[in-house]
C-alpha cells in the first residue's frame, strides 16, 4: 500500500533515502531551499549536484514548501547537515503532527550546544526523544541509490518506533537491523567522522596501510571510549553503526571527509579543501564538538585532541601525527569507567 513519505532535505544521502522508499511502493516529497534543484527533480528527475549520473524515480517530487512536503505524510526523514538541524526542525514544527514517525539520519552534533541530533529534534518538535529513530550505518549515497547491497541499523529505544522505520526501508537489497542503544548509534555516527578524517590525512602523507589500520583500531577504542563514557552500550560500537561505518568512511573514495583528510595530508589549507569539496564535511564540525566534550568529560581522545590542533590551531599535519605516534607507552586493554551522557550534561 502506497504511503507519502517526507524527506527533508535533498542533499546526497537525503535523496538516496527517498528512493529507497520510491522503491518500496511509497509516493515521496523531498524539501529543498533551492528552486532550482526543485525543478531538476521534477522535471529531469535527477539530482546532478549530489548524486551525478543518476535517474531518481518519478515517485520522487520535490518541492520549495514544508507544507506541500510534509502534508499527509506518514513518516519525516530529517537528513540535513548538523547545522541545519534544528531551523529544519524549526520549520517543519507548525506542519507536524504527533501521529508522524520521526526518523532522522544526521551524523553530528550541534556545535554551540554539543548536543546530539535526535535532542535538537525534539526539542524543536516537542516530541520525546524515545519517539526518534535514528538510522545509521556503512551507507555511501553513491552505492544506495544504484540499488548496491547495504545494511544499515536503526536505533530508538521505542522498540515500536524502530520496527516501524525497519519496515519502511528495508528491501532486497537496503537491509535494516534494529538497535535499543539509540545513543550509541548516533554517536558512533558522528564520532566516526573524525577518524575518517583521520586516516585521509595519514594516506595524503603517504604513511601506508600499516599507519591508517592502526589508526583505524585505535580511533574505534577512543569512540568507544567516550560512548560508554556518556552512558552507550559498548557493544554497539562492535556493530554496522560502530566498526561498520567507520571502516566504509574511513577507506571509501565516496567518503567525503576521507578526501578532506587527504587533501590535508597533502599540504593543502582548510578553507581551499572544503571551497574544493563543495558539500559539507561533517567530520570537521564535529571534531571541534568532540574536542569540547572530551574537555568536559575528562576522558582521553588523543586522535580527536590532533585533529582539533590540525584544524583550528594551525598545527602542522606531520608534526602532529609524530606527536600522536610519541605518546607514552600505554597498555591496549582499558577500564572505561560509566558515567551517562545525561549526567554529564545535566
Amino acid at each position: 500500500m502506497s504511503e507519502k513519505i517526507a524527506v527533508l532535505v535533498a542533499g546526497s544521502w537525503g535523496t538516496a533515502l527517498a528512493s529507497v522508499l520510491a522503491t518500496n511502493n511509497n509516493d515521496v516529497s523531498v524539501w529543498t531551499r533551492s528552486e532550482q534543484q526543485a525543478a531538476e527533480i521534477n522535471e529531469k528527475h535527477t539530482n546532478e549536484h549530489y548524486l551525478p549520473g543518476s535517474i531518481l524515480s518519478d515517485r520522487i517530487s520535490a518541492t520549495t514548501d514544508m507544507q506541500t512536503a510534509v502534508s499527509g505524510a506518514k513518516a519525516v526523514i530529517i537528513v540535513s547537515p548538523s547545522s541545519a538541524a534544528r531551523q529544519v526542525a524549526r520549520s517543519l514544527k507548525a506542519h507536524f503532527t504527533k501521529d508522524m514517525l520521526v526518523v532522522h539520519a544526521i551524523k553530528g552534533f550541534e556545535t554551540e550546544t554539543l548536543k546530539r541530533m535526535s535532542t535538537v529534534i525534539s526539542e524543536e518538535l516537542e516530541i520525546a526523544e524515545d519517539d526518534i529513530a535514528v538510522l545509521s550505518g556503512p551507507s555511501h549515497a553513491e552505492e544506495v541509490v544504484k540499488k548496491c547491497p547495504t545494511t544499515v541499523v536503526v536505533a530508538s529505544s521505542n522498540e515500536k518506533a524502530a520496527q516501524a522505520a525497519q519496515g519502511l526501508f528495508m528491501n532486497s537489497y537496503f537491509r535494516v537491523y534494529t538497535n535499543r542503544d539509540l545513543l550509541g548509534v548516533e554517536l558512533s555516527g558522528a564520532l566516526k567522522n573524525i577518524i575518517a578524517l583521520g586516516a585521509g590525512m595519514s594516506d595524503g602523507l603517504g604513511f601506508g596501510d600499516n599507519a591508517k589500520a592502526a589508526l583505524l583500531t585505535r580511533g574505534l577504542a577512543e569512540i568507544t571510549r567516550a560512548g560508554v563514557e556518556m552512558g552507550a552500550n559498548p557493544l554497539t560500537f562492535a556493530g554496522l553503526a560502530g566498526i561498520g561505518d567507520l571502516v566504509v568512511t574511513a577507506t571509501s573514495r565516496h567518503s567525503r571527509n576521507w578526501r578532506a583528510g587527504s587533501l590535508l595530508g597533502q599540504g593543502q589549507q582548510l578553507d581551499a579543501v572544503l571551497e574544493s569539496m563543495g558539500m559539507v564535511v561533517e567530520g570537521i564540525r564535529t571534531t571541534k564538538a568532540a574536542y569540547a566534550i572530551s574537555q568536559k568529560l575528562g576522558v582521553q581522545m588523543p586522535i580527536t585532541e590532533v585533529l582539533y590542533g590540525v584544524l583550528f590551531e594551525g598545527r602542522d599535519v606531520r608534526k602532529a601525527v609524530e606527536a600522536l605516534m610519541g605518546r607514552d607507552p600505554k597498555t591496549e586493554m582499558e577500564v572505561m569507567p560509566l558515567q551517562t551522557w545525561e549526567q554529564w550534561h545535566s
